[in-house]
């Protein structure tokens, strides 16, 4: 009886994880995402205190390849107007991704380098390492239950970067991520973060097709010590449309000093 219910005991978590973790996260990556899209963006910051800040932003994304070309201008207030990011994620993990950030303020492209990609994304609580596609080779996956999240079931998972290379660019020793079964969509995750003893918490507020595209039109990520929360930010996407004319000469530092 004790071997036969061993036996059971084992098929099930076989059944039960009948794919591995390793799968799942290249079906998050590989998942269709839209191309030659815009969008508006409002970026709300609010601080322990409760009080907000909000910029708006205009948004550009091309696939050319493998890889993907993003590009951001900031149209409001008026301390971070013409302020803009470019971003080349590349497919290759043995590549570094490329990221420049224009301050007009000193007329000047700064590139981004990895030393600094931990670091926050224009007072975000996003860092300009989230502000990229994470490579999945770079990290081991462990699938820990399959919890039902508002509805719809989820393989809750825990994602360990494989080098201190990868802690160091993202800031993150470990995730634990929460991704929809149906869409392979990752719809919360708990960041914990090197320095500080401190956590950040995503969660996708606003998901919905688009263009026959799943697209996050909602995104929060907060940044607690303890219960404690210190800060948020809330993105917002909206006017978002795909299979736009965008030419690849578009994503340069160039157009980051001429704006929009």
């Amino acid at each position: 009886m004790i071997l036969k219910a061993l036996l059971i005991a084992s098929l099930t978590l076989t059944s039960l994880f009948a794919i591995t973790g390793e799968e799942i996260a290249q079906k998050v990556h590989d998942r269709d995402e839209g191309d030659n899209s815009v969008s508006n963006m409002k970026m709300i910051l609010i601080d322990k205190a409760g009080k907000k800040r909000v910029r708006d932003l205009k948004t550009f994304t091309k696939e050319k390849g493998e890889d993907t070309l993003k590009l951001m201008f900031f149209l409001t207030p008026a301390d971070v107007k013409n302020t803009a990011f470019l971003t080349y994620d590349y497919e290759n993990s043995d590549k570094d991704d490329d990221q420049w950030l224009y301050l007009p303020e000193l007329k000047k492209v700064k590139r981004i380098a990895s030393s600094d990609k931990s670091s926050s994304f224009m007072g975000s609580d996003f860092t300009y390492s989230d502000m990229t596609s994470r490579n999945v080779e770079d990290y081991t996956y462990k699938i820990m239950k399959e919890p039902t999240i508002k509805g719809h079931k989820t393989w809750q998972m825990l994602v360990t970067p494989k080098s201190d290379k990868t802690i160091e660019e993202t800031g993150y020793t470990k995730s634990i991520i929460f991704v929809r079964q149906d869409n392979f969509v990752i719809i919360q995750a708990l960041n914990y973060i090197k320095a500080g003893k401190k956590l950040k918490y995503m969660m996708v507020k606003g998901l919905k097709k688009i263009e026959g595209v799943w697209t996050v039109t909602e995104i929060q990520m907060i940044t607690k010590k303890g219960k404690k929360m210190l800060h948020k930010t809330i993105f917002k996407f909206s006017n978002i449309k795909y299979n736009q004319d965008l030419d690849a000469s578009l994503f340069t530092t160039r157009t980051l000093e001429r704006g929009l």
